[in-house]
């Protein structure tokens, strides 16, 4: 219970807000607020100070904050070390974080047919989304397509596709071989959130080749962005594999030299020998038959 209401404190001082860390926790926010005032009534100390419904942490918070969240920390770590304690014979538990699916869902599968017992999750993030999770011990691998150099990762590349225009079947271009920057001139070109490598890489692309498109929409996952092609709201740019087949949609190569797009698989340098983890990245390095 002290835990508990550790946490509760720590995400409302850090988001500044009972509904943002009630979400983040998986909580209700009447459970959020009962165990903070729990955690100052029964140690006689104002966490927050309350004025017309806003929170703001109080001296003695501030102060505590730094403690709070290194214990925290330590108890991710140990929860961790417990999850992955076995070998994966017995079962047990592997959080993964990815920015596309395509590379990563091949050695899931790969790993699954290892270890049948083991449960794994995955959540979906941009490149920045995905690091801080890994940082912050809410998954145990991630993808991203950043080079990161950060010291503490143990970085594995899983391939690199070449960028490639998604349009509607009826479009223009779509009978077309293959297509030059310049013909995206003019058109409404549909990108991801700022954050996003491909989004970059796009922006990249164009800024080379001297190409303003006509209108820019903004749509922040990859499902959504084809879909709104679908619909013939705009055209885009993927990754080759991330373009996968729909009869409404047509998958053009650009002509000449375009950015690729690596993908890459990250753990923590110092969780890399964890059962699952060491199984998760030797079924990485595997090449399918």
């Amino acid at each position: 219970m002290f835990v508990t209401q550790l946490q509760s404190f720590f995400w409302v001082a850090r988001l500044g807000s009972i509904t943002l860390a009630a979400r983040h926790l998986g909580l209700s926010q009447p459970t959020v607020t009962t165990q903070i005032r729990a955690l100052e009534a029964h140690y006689g100390v104002e966490l927050f100070h309350r004025q017309g419904g806003r929170l703001t942490v109080s001296g003695e918070g501030l102060q505590l904050l730094p403690q709070v969240e290194l214990l925290l920390l330590r108890a991710v770590e140990v929860e961790s070390a417990l999850r992955h304690a076995g070998d994966g014979s017995q079962g047990g538990q592997l959080r993964i974080g990815a920015t596309a699916p395509y590379y990563v869902l091949d050695i899931v599968q790969r790993f699954a047919q290892q270890y049948p017992r083991v449960q794994v999750s995955m959540v979906s993030g941009n490149s920045q989304q995905m690091g801080q999770a890994l940082a912050a011990y809410q998954v145990d691998l991630a993808t991203s397509s950043t080079p990161e150099s950060d010291p503490r990762l143990l970085r594995l590349e899983l391939g690199q596709d070449p960028l490639a225009l998604l349009v509607h079947r009826s479009h223009r271009l779509a009978r077309r071989p293959s297509v030059d920057v310049a013909d995206l001139a003019g058109e409404t070109l549909i990108l991801r959130e700022p954050g996003s490598v491909t989004r970059r890489l796009t922006e990249q692309l164009l800024a080379d080749a001297g190409v303003p498109p006509g209108r820019v929409l903004e749509i922040a996952s990859r499902e959504a962005i084809r879909e709104a092609v679908i619909r013939q709201m705009g055209i885009s740019v993927f990754a080759r594999h991330e373009a996968s087949a729909h009869p409404d949609l047509v998958v053009l190569a650009f002509a000449g030299s375009v950015p690729h797009l690596p993908e890459y698989l990250y753990c923590l340098h110092s969780r890399s020998q964890a059962p699952l983890i060491a199984a998760f990245l030797a079924a990485s390095r595997e090449r399918p038959h």
